[in-house]
């Protein structure tokens, strides 16, 4: 009985860590293609357009305390100074989803 529920315990753990990795990896594809259409102008490649030291390059991120989901999902929704606000034009899942993209490719060095 002991080894029929380690077994099953441990496909569980095996389905759901497949599944969330999975997820993730659709998450991260789905945060691309809403970057690439709504952010890539002034952010192409991570860099900013606008103000030019702002990159969304790791250290940068660090630096501004920008460096999680939390925070640059409350950047994205709300804006700030030259960034405009896209709570209203993007869905929530979205910003979060561009959000996990932003920090993925930071961590890659863009």
């Amino acid at each position: 009985m002991n080894k029929f529920l380690s077994l099953t315990a441990g496909l569980t753990a095996t389905i759901v860590l497949g599944m969330s990795t999975n997820v993730i990896a659709a998450d991260i594809a789905a945060g691309e293609q809403i970057f690439n259409a709504n952010c890539a102008a002034c952010h192409a490649g991570g860099n900013n357009a606008i103000i030019t030291e702002k990159t969304l390059k790791k250290d940068v991120l660090e630096a501004n305390s920008m460096n999680s989901v939390n925070a640059i999902t409350t950047q994205v929704t709300d804006g700030k100074g030259a960034m405009p606000a896209f709570g209203g034009r993007l869905e929530d899942e979205d910003i979060e989803n561009v959000a996990n993209y932003v920090l993925s490719q930071a961590e890659q060095g863009w």
